[in-house]
Parts: structure tokens; C-alpha cells; sequence
């Protein structure tokens, strides 16, 4: 079978149709407006909502951080809610956190006395970066909000009771979900929780499940909640269970054995944590896709029965446009990939015996296929290096997700496409379709092997395997079979296997195009029945160079830094009180005209300046430093307590009591400092399993991070050996920078924003505490040394 040039011509917009309709199926089209019936969902209503908390940065302990909590607590209420607020000290180990979350939770009482269904979403912004938190978790928000009102509008009284918590303090260490399934009353009542999580400003709203068993009974209910248009796969369960990240969500699996759904989108990666997360760039219809998912989870488990969502059994799970869910066990992924080998060799057998496959030809057919997957892995590696060389600015954007990166990504697939068809142009004179689609079919399986043993999650791929395997037997039995049915058994192959292009380098940032690339051949491979037929893979491997050359030249017009595309930058002013010394400070790697004003052209190293600073979530410290003048920064008052002997311990008790408004403390000890205990404002830090003291394993002289609210103090409290001298070191960062009246900074330039994921904008004041220094807050103090 050859196609003709018109053929070919239709072939390929009905394949760019179908990859169209892989993304476009997976949100709504449609964005409910004020007009839609009081008893569903509006997006419009809830935007109302959205734009009164996004209004400012509401992270924890800043002055609009109260006024969001005071908003949603009134909406609440007038939603007829059982409403109150749920405070105290918390700390999370894993993050090194203590806070003093306020978390908001009301109650919907149901009809019976079994578990209660948990609406979830966090209620505070990213601090230290000026996120205004429109889409994380913003949105999250004002879609529990709407569907509870549009709930609420049907008059239905649920079976099981429904909780709401806001939760508070979720950005710097999930704080107040720990407070409430740790402390909270209610926290055993709850049966499962509904999530709402965002990573970004835009893009599908991905189902993903906490469980600490099988997920065959939530997968199960899920289907049966009908979500409108669920994306939701098994590979991303099982990824997310290999990778260290952390939700709300989390909390509850780990320290309440509590299954959970959480929604996230993350799309529009650029956005995340930054000063762009605002009401203006959420986009519309991922906030309809939440929404949408949100009522259909709660009218379906306001009345399930939570109490037996436990089991055992894991399910291959995924989504399937007009099917909307597919699942199936685990226990079906051997057999399958077992039966389509089967099927592979007695199809390959079947061919041969019919002239219609030759052994050669087979074998020639692995050229093509890895000679283009090789070509396009090493481009896509090292033209993402290369232009990290030609865009050094691109460094300054921490999660590898540049403004321009769905033109690189849409870019390098062409470039891919191009090198594939030009590879397979060779050969198609010289080996028939049969032959050439038989290699990458036996490739898949094995994939499907490894998948099996290390990912099961991803068994799903075996899926358009089978179909690849209907479309060679269809070659090799018919003599000229109907390029239609070729297209419609390669449809599934595009519907499954196309958004996972996107997927890895807009979720894990673009380093990750090599992926993208080879995954691209591989699809490619699925279709080689219809593909291979093109009579001109020559010419259109030439449109797709074209087309890749053009993106990357329109990429390279959008490689700029400008007031839509604005450029991270930062910078802090650190006084070290010991020394008397004082420094501007920057996280970039390229300075530009605001940060030169402090740190020069030729700033020198900041080690040469600073140091104890603990380094950002993706590893940055400081870059550059320069000296600063003096400022009148008020020290903390530091009270002494109590340090007395006990047999061969030593006692120490210390408060830190900020003079100025300070957003956060952070203590520090050589990491080969040894702790008998460690009690932060009455709160023990936990030891390892594997510690005898606590502390006993750091692996920076970080001890925990304080963030302050209310003007609270910090009581430091821990033991020591009676011979051991340990300097404890504090760092004081108040993130006022630009507004404090001690300095005159101006503004940033419309093309810059303060940089997300470390400390910036902010006034850090470093000091040694020599408990021997220290003034006894009462008379009563016995002094070690005195004892001595």
C-alpha cells in the first residue's frame, strides 16, 4: 500500500486533528458564566471570589495573610457553615519548620455517623517572592467555595458529613494539615480527602492518589464520580510514589492513614511561586476543570460509603477521550505483555509464511527506528545545552521552565518528526510497511517489560501495542487494506501516548526534551502502518524542519526579558552583628541594571562574604556579594532563662524576642554539634530512627527555620554535655526590603520580579548567641560555669 499525495496529504491533518483533540479533550471548553443555575457550578462566581484573595501576597505572618483569612471565614459563614479556626505550634522535621498555622474549618452535618468527606486546599501564598497565589492555591479555594454554594442551592442533605479546611502555612512545610490531623478532633472522623493543588497557571487538571495500600477501590469510585473530563493515569501515581514530593495530602496518608485525590494543574510552570500567580493569569479553563472536578467528587462521595475505601489490590489506570477511564488490575500486565509477544511472533511467523514478511527486511527495519531516536536523543540533549549557552539568561529561571518553552518543546518535536521521516524516507522503496513497523513494535513490548518491573503504573502502554499489532496483521492479510482503519487503530497510540510529549518537560522542566524526543519516535513507530505509505516522507520531512526551524527563530524573539516575560532577580541586604560587617547579597547569575546599582559591575564571589546560609530548594546560595553600608538594624532581644548542670548534662534556655517585624528566624549549629534534646516554644524536635540524639545526621548546620507570626517569640530549649561549648548562630530575615524605611530601594524595573524559591527582598541580620553574654531574666539562674 502507497498512498498518494493527496491521500498522504489528508492522512496528516486527520494525524494533526487527532493531536489536537489529545489536549483539547482534556479541559473544558466551555466556561460557565453568572447566568449558570444557582445549583451548579460558576466559574464566574468563583473568580469573584478569587480576585478579593488574590488581591495581595498573603503568606504566613503578613498583614494580608489575616485579611484572606478573615474573608474566607465570613463566606463561611454565610454559607450557613459551622465555622472556626484551628491555631497552634507545629513543626515538620522533614522541612525543618516550626510555624503557628491558622487553619479555617467548618462542618456540613450528613445523615449518618460514618467517616466524613474532606474538602481541601491551602489558604496562603508563597512567601519571600511576592505571589499573590491566584492559581496556587487560590483556585483551590474559590472552587471549594462555589461548589459547596452550588451544593448547598440543590437543598440536598448529604449522607456523610462534610468537612472544609483551608488550610494555612502549607508553602513553608504543609504546617497546618500536620496541626490538624495531629491535634484536630476531627481528623479520626475523616474517611477521604479531596485535594486542590496548582504547580502552575494553567493546563489540565491531574488526578493523582495518596494512599499508603492498593488504590483499586478509590480508582473504582473515581470512574463512578463521572468526572466530566478526568486526566488521570497510573503512570502518575506511580511516578509520584518514587519522587519526594509533598502535598497536604501527604500529611494525611502519612500521619492519619488517610487516602486521598488531589487535583493539580502545571501548566504555565513560569508562573509557579512567582509575582505573576495573579488573578489576570489563571487560566479560565483550567479553573472550570477544577471546579467541574470538585462538584462531581462531592456529589458522588458526599454519599458513598467511606468507610471501606481500603484495599490491597493496585489498578492500571487511565484516561481515554468518550470512554473518559479505562482500569484494570495489575494482575492483567504479565498476561498482557505475554499475550501480545505471542501475538507479535505468530504474526511475524504468519508474514513470512505468507511472503509478506521477509527476515531481512524485519531486521533492516531496527535501522531506521534507533538511528532516529539516537539522532533525535542527542539533539534534543545537546541543543537544550547549546541553548542554555546562547541564553544564559535562562539559568536565572530555577525550574528549567522558560516563558518560550512550549515553542521549544513544540520546536524539537518537529526537528524530531523531521529526522524520523527523513530516516524512514530511505527505506520505504526498499522495505515494505509490514516489515518496517515490526521493530518498533518489538521495542514497545520490551518497554513494556521494563515497565512491569520498575514503573507498573505505565503497564497502560501495552494498550496501543495491540492495536499496532491489529494494523501489521491487516498489511499482511489484505492487499491493499483502507488507510482510514490504519488511522482509527492509531488513534489510541495519539489519544494515550501524545500529551506525555508535553507532560515531562513542562512538569520537570526542559531538560527533560530528550524524553520528549525519543517518546516522539516512539509514537512514530506505532504508526509506521500508515506513515511508512507517505509517498513523499522526503518533502514532508522538509515541513517538519521548516517548521522546527521557524518555532526555534520565533522562541528566539521571545528569549528576552520584558514586562510580560519578566526576569527573576534578587537581592538582600545581610548584616552580620558579630563581625559588624554588612553586605548586598544576589542569588543571579547575571546581574543586571537594578542589582548593579548594590553589588557593582564586578561584584566579587558571595563565599568570600558570606557564609552559614542555607541554600534554596533547588540548591542556590548566593552568587555574588558586595559591601554595604551601615543600617540601624535593632538586634533581638535574647533573655536567658535557665542554664544549670544536671549529673553530666547542661540545661539552656533562651528566649529571642524580634525588635523589628521579622518574618522568619533560622537557627544554626556545626553539624557535628551533639543534643540531648532540642524543644523549640515547647515542641520537642523528634530524633531519626536511626538517631540516638536528636539532630545527630544534618547535613547542613541548618537546625530549623521559625516562621514568625503575630510578633511572636522563639523559646529555644536543649541539653548538652557539661563540658560542651556549642555556639548557636541565628539568622533574622524580615522580608521587607523594599518597603523598609531604613533603606530607599527603588523599584523594579517592569521587566524583573523578585526571584521565586529563596530568600530575596528581604533584611537578614546574622548573630552569634554566647549564652555566657547573655542577661539572666530573673536572679534564680544558675550558671554553669560558676557551678563549675
Amino acid at each position: 500500500m502507497k498512498l498518494t499525495n493527496i491521500s498522504t496529504m489528508l492522512a496528516f491533518v486527520i494525524i494533526v486533528g487527532l493531536v489536537y483533540l489529545s489536549f483539547k479533550t482534556l479541559m473544558p471548553s466551555k466556561i460557565s458564566g453568572a447566568s449558570t443555575p444557582e445549583t451548579e457550578f460558576s466559574s464566574a462566581r468563583a473568580l469573584e471570589h478569587l480576585k478579593i484573595i488574590s488581591e495581595k501576597p498573603h503568606y504566613i505572618g503578613s498583614p494580608a495573610h489575616g485579611e484572606v483569612r478573615d474573608y474566607l471565614i465570613t463566606q463561611l459563614r454565610l454559607l450557613g457553615l459551622e465555622t472556626h479556626v484551628q491555631e497552634g505550634f507545629t513543626l515538620n522535621k522533614n522541612w525543618n519548620v516550626l510555624a503557628k498555622p491558622k487553619n479555617i474549618i467548618a462542618r456540613l452535618k450528613g445523615n449518618s455517623n460514618g467517616k466524613a468527606l474532606m474538602l481541601l486546599a491551602h489558604y496562603d501564598s508563597a512567601p519571600h517572592t511576592a505571589s499573590y497565589g491566584a492559581s496556587d492555591a487560590g483556585s483551590g479555594i474559590v472552587s471549594i467555595l462555589e461548589a459547596m454554594r452550588a451544593f448547598l442551592a440543590s437543598q440536598t442533605i448529604p449522607e456523610n458529613d462534610i468537612i472544609i479546611l483551608f488550610s494555612d502555612a502549607e508553602e513553608i512545610g504543609l504546617m497546618g494539615a500536620k496541626l490538624f490531623v495531629e491535634e484536630h478532633p476531627w481528623a479520626k472522623e475523616v474517611g477521604l480527602v479531596i485535594n486542590f493543588e496548582a504547580r502552575g497557571s494553567g493546563g489540565p487538571a491531574n488526578m493523582i492518589l495518596e494512599t499508603n495500600g492498593g488504590n483499586e477501590t478509590l480508582v473504582r469510585e473515581f470512574i463512578r464520580a463521572n468526572p466530566s473530563h478526568p486526566v488521570a493515569t497510573s503512570l502518575m501515581y506511580s511516578v509520584y510514589k518514587l519522587l519526594p514530593n509533598d502535598t497536604d495530602s501527604t500529611i494525611f496518608r502519612e500521619e492519619g492513614d488517610i487516602d486521598s485525590f488531589f487535583f493539580a494543574f502545571i501548566d504555565d510552570h513560569f508562573d509557579y511561586h512567582t509575582a505573576n500567580d495573579t488573578y489576570e493569569n489563571l487560566d479560565r479553563n483550567t479553573l472550570e476543570h477544577q471546579g467541574t472536578n470538585a462538584m462531581a467528587m462531592l456529589n458522588h462521595f458526599s454519599n458513598a460509603d467511606l468507610n471501606s475505601l481500603k484495599a490491597e489490590q493496585d489498578k492500571v489506570y487511565f484516561n481515554f477521550p468518550i470512554i473518559k477511564m479505562v482500569a484494570y488490575p495489575f494482575s492483567w500486565i504479565v498476561p498482557m505483555i505475554l499475550l501480545a509477544s505471542l501475538l507479535l511472533i505468530g504474526i511475524v511467523l504468519y508474514g513470512i509464511s505468507k511472503r509478506k514478511l521477509d527476515r531481512k527486511e524485519i531486521y533492516m527495519g531496527f535501522v531506521p527506528l534507533l538511528s532516529s531516536m539516537l539522532a533525535s536523543g542527542l539533539l534534543c540533549f545537546f541543543g537544550w545545552k547549546l541553548l542554555l549557552k546562547i541564553y544564559p539568561q535562562y539559568q536565572e529561571i530555577q525550574h528549567g521552565f522558560t516563558y518560550n518553552g512550549q515553542l521549544y518543546i513544540a520546536a524539537f518535536v518537529a526537528i524530531t518528526l523531521a529526522i524520523t521521516f527523513r530516516f524512514y524516507g530511505k527505506f520505504h522503496r526498499k522495505e515494505r510497511p509490514a516489515n518496517l513497523a515490526i521493530a518498533p513494535l518489538f521495542l514497545w513490548i520490551v518497554i513494556n517489560i521494563l515497565v512491569a518491573v520498575y514503573l507498573k503504573g505505565g503497564a497502560y502502554f501495552i494498550i496501543p501495542v495491540f492495536f499496532g499489532l491489529l494494523s501489521v496483521f491487516l498489511l499482511i492479510r489484505l492487499e491493499k487494506p483502507n488507510w482510514g482503519i490504519l488511522l482509527l487503530l492509531g488513534a489510541p497510540a495519539i489519544f494515550i501516548l501524545a500529551p506525555l510529549v508535553k507532560f515531562f518537560p513542562v512538569g520537570l522542566g526542559l531538560s527533560m526534551l530528550v524524553v520528549s524526543g525519543i517518546f516522539t519516535v516512539l509514537i512514530f513507530g506505532l504508526l509506521i502502518p500508515l506513515l511508512a505509505s507517505f509517498s513523499q516522507k522526503n518533502t514532508v520531512s522538509f515541513i517538519f524542519l521548516i517548521l522546527g526551524i521557524t518555532l526555534m527563530v520565533t522562541a528566539h524573539f521571545q528569549s528576552s526579558f520584558s514586562e510580560k516575560r519578566q526576569k527573576p532577580n534578587s537581592l538582600v541586604y545581610f548584616h552580620n552583628a558579630d563581625t559588624q560587617q554588612n553586605y548586598w547579597a544576589t542569588y543571579d547569575k547575571q546581574l543586571d541594571a537594578w542589582t548593579k546599582n548594590y553589588l557593582g559591575k564586578k561584584p566579587e564571589t558571595a563565599s568570600k562574604y558570606i557564609t552559614n546560609v542555607a541554600s534554596s530548594k533547588y540548591g542556590t546560595g548566593y552568587t555574588f556579594a558586595a559591601e554595604a553600608p551601615e543600617k540601624n538594624i535593632p538586634l533581638p532581644k535574647i533573655t536567658l532563662q535557665k542554664d544549670s548542670l544536671d549529673g553530666n548534662f547542661r540545661h539552656i534556655t533562651f528566649t529571642i524576642t524580634p525588635q523589628r517585624t521579622v518574618n522568619k528566624i533560622t537557627l544554626y549549629a556545626e553539624t557535628t554539634a551533639v543534643f540531648e534534646n532540642f524543644v523549640l516554644n515547647g515542641i520537642p524536635i523528634p530524633k531519626d530512627k536511626n538517631e540516638t540524639r536528636v539532630l545527630q545526621n544534618r547535613k547542613s548546620n541548618a537546625i530549623l527555620s521559625y516562621y514568625v507570626s503575630d510578633g511572636d517569640s522563639l523559646q529555644v530549649s536543649y541539653t548538652i554535655a557539661k563540658d560542651a561549648d556549642i555556639p548557636i548562630m541565628l539568622q533574622e530575615i524580615s522580608m521587607d526590603l523594599l518597603e523598609n524605611k531604613v533603606f530607599s530601594i527603588p523599584p523594579r524595573t517592569k521587566n524583573s520580579m523578585p526571584k521565586p524559591f529563596i530568600t530575596t527582598d528581604a533584611v537578614i541580620l546574622q548573630k552569634t548567641i554566647d549564652i555566657k553574654t547573655l542577661i539572666p531574666e530573673n536572679s534564680q539562674i544558675e550558671n554553669t560555669e560558676n557551678d563549675e
